[in-house]
This record gives structure tokens, sequence and C-alpha cells, in this order.
């Protein structure tokens, strides 16, 4: 079958906050060919994605993302990757081609387990997909009692494993910070996964970083996950070699599978978290997944909007015993839970899989998401390189 339509679609929230919480505004997209529809999704800024579509060619390899989809077989896999290097290389000097063409991978994906009638774990070559234990991902509150409450709700929801990111944490004294720690593992106790996530808080200081350590050891943290800016290999390193049982976890700014590759292997980390929404797709994530399982890192998904997401961040390892943890997005805002009619439950373990059905698995209801349309349009010299499909 041929790729026929690439339909981008501008989702958002009615207010946009200042919160580091990335399920306020989408980018969904539906690749349409052979009379079979695929969904995916960006997690990025929705407008200049689908500029990096349809941006006029500036040089020869600065075209347009869609110049390298539109009319392309897709049979197999191996056409997949054949799409994406050609992305790649034709749109090496568009720097947010590879966000554009991490949605528009994981529709192709989805397209393609469709017509095929299988998963796309299956298609990856996996005979299974592995229950993974889910973590909430939950953003620290502005006082320890907040988190504290936040933590003890996440147990009553049925998780026995969090993440708290981001808020207060980072920005002022080692002991506020520590007052967190505490507090949110007062609230999971102590037979439940504590992560804490920092969002690249600390730039390159690495005393600042370190100062946390006895802390998070203190609060039986299983990794301190971004305390530095995504290319600062040495500072994580270094951090690292600091002894403490806490590990550190990183790799969500991962953009393709060398800046992975770099911090596994120079970064000393030793959890790499990829975001099928940043990194190029599921093709990509998958060969970080392998390369994971062959330096001794655990591979963890990342992922903090919708189910679509959250479906496609599960493929590259679902079949992985040795990475059994897995981000949930567990306080998502309206729009990320309307963008699928079906959602990825905790069973009666507590525990959740990727879905084992055709493609990804999930359900999109366009009525839903009418409400968070966001019409836009393109115009260049008079032209209309984009206007906003029909839903």
């Amino acid at each position: 079958m041929k790729i026929e339509a690439v339909d981008l679609f501008y989702l958002s929230m009615p207010e946009i906050t200042d919160e580091a919480d990335g399920s306020q505004d989408a980018l969904l997209v539906r690749v349409s060919g052979g009379g079979l529809i695929g969904w995916g999704e960006c997690e990025a800024a929705p407008l200049p994605s689908i500029a990096a579509f349809v941006c006029p060619k500036s040089h020869g390899v600065c075209r347009p993302v869609g110049e390298s989809v539109l009319g392309q077989t897709l049979e197999t896999p191996a056409d997949i990757a054949r799409i994406s290097a050609l992305v790649g290389y034709n749109s090496m000097d568009l720097l947010q081609a590879p966000h554009t063409l991490s949605g528009i991978e994981m529709a192709l994906w989805d397209l393609l387990g469709k017509k095929r009638g299988e998963p796309v774990w299956r298609l990856l070559g996996y005979r299974q997909a592995l229950r993974k234990t889910p973590y909430a991902s939950l953003l620290f509150g502005e006082t320890p009692d907040i988190t504290l409450e936040r933590a003890r709700a996440a147990r009553r929801d049925g998780f026995s494993a969090a993440k708290f990111g981001w808020g207060p944490v980072g920005r002022g004294e080692v002991a506020a910070d520590a007052d967190h720690f505490a507090a949110a593992r007062e609230g999971l106790d102590w037979d439940a996964h504590l992560m804490v996530d920092v969002g690249q808080i600390f730039g390159e200081d690495i005393d600042a970083a370190a100062a946390r350590l006895q802390p998070l050891d203190d609060a039986g943290a299983l990794w301190f996950e971004e305390p530095f800016d995504a290319g600062a290999f040495e500072a994580y390193a270094a951090l690292a070699a600091r002894g403490a049982q806490v590990r550190v976890a990183g790799g969500e700014a991962a953009h393709n599978v060398h800046m992975a590759q770099h911090l596994i292997d120079y970064g000393g980390i030793g959890f790499v978290q990829i975001d099928c929404g940043r990194i190029g797709g599921i093709g990509p994530a998958k060969k970080v997944a392998d390369m994971a399982v062959a330096r001794g890192v655990t591979y963890v998904n990342h992922t903090f909007t919708s189910h679509l997401a959250l479906s496609a961040s599960m493929q590259p390892f679902a079949g992985l015993s040795e990475s059994h943890i897995c981000e949930y997005p567990a306080a998502p805002k309206q729009l990320a839970e309307q963008i699928t009619a079906n959602h990825i439950r905790l069973d009666g373990d507590g525990l959740i899989a990727a879905p084992d059905a055709p493609g990804l698995g999930m359900e999109i209801d366009p009525a839903r998401l009418v409400p968070y349309l966001v019409e836009t349009e393109i115009r260049v010299k008079g032209r209309v390189l984009y206007a906003t499909p029909t839903l």
C-alpha cells in the first residue's frame, strides 16, 4: 500500500499553564493508506511540528518532512525504517524534523499492524507482551503535605510505584527537597518504588545535584532522573561515580539513537528513558532498548500524555523481562484522556501490558476531540501550505 495522506491535528486545552505538564496540548497524526488509518502522536509543540511537515524547501537537505513520506510504499517494517532514513537525510538541517517524524512513524506502525492484523510488538519480533509495573507519574506538590497526599492517592489507585517530578524541588535548600522526598516515601510506604525527576534543574552543577544523593538514599529512591542538561555527559558520569545507592536516569530528551547511546556509554546512567514521540518513533526506541539490554542498563518508556502515546511507548520493550518498570500518566489533562476511547488499565495485580490488538490497539473517536481542535492555517506568499484538516 502507499501512504496516501498524512493529516496533522493541533489539539489544546482551553488554557495553557506554566506547569511542566505535556498533556496540555497535542499534535495528533492520522496516516491513511490502503483503506486503513493509523494514528500517532508527536511529543512536541504542535505548531512548529506542523511547519516542519509543510515548510518550503530551504535547500537539498532542508526539505519538508512531508516530501519524504507522502506517496511512499508501506509493506514491511523495513519500509518504515527506509522512510525514516529518508526523512533523516532530506531534512537533516530541519531541527524539528525528528519530533514531526516521531508521530508519523508511530502512525505507520499502527497502520502496518492493522494491515497485517498483528500488534506492533509482534512486528518488532517479540513473542508476547509481558506485564509491566506501572508507576504513577506525578508532579511534586508545592508543599510536602501536598506531595504526601498525592503519594497516598497513588497507592489508593492501585500503584505500587510512583515518580514525583519538577515542582519546587531543586529550586531551594536541600533540606526542603529532603522533606518532599520523605513525604513521598511516607505516602507510598516502603513496599513501593519511589523515583524522583528534577527536570534538568541543576544544569551542569554536579555539587548541587550530589547534595541530594543522601536524602534520596534515605528515602529509598530507585532513580534520580535528569539532574543535568541532556548533553552534559561528563556531569552525569561524575554524579554516577559518587557511589550513591540511587541510580541516575535520563534519556527522554534524546532526539536520535546516538544521543541515547552517548548517555549510556559516557553518562553512566542506570536507567535509559526513551520517548517515542521525540526520538523518531518506535523503531529507534527499539534500537535503544536492544542496546540497553546489551549494556546492562534498564530501559524505561517515557510518556506523560495520552494512552495512544502510552501504547506506542510500551511497544519497544514489550517483550523484555529485564525492563519491567513502565511510566504511566496518572493525572493527565482531560484532552489527553479524550484522545483515545479505550485506555490501558491496571489489572487485578496492579500491572499493565501493551495491547494484544492490531497496530497500537487504541481507538480514536474524532468526535471527542473536536472541542480541543485549534483551527490553524500556514500561508506563504499567498499560498496556503496547511489548513486544519477535517477531523
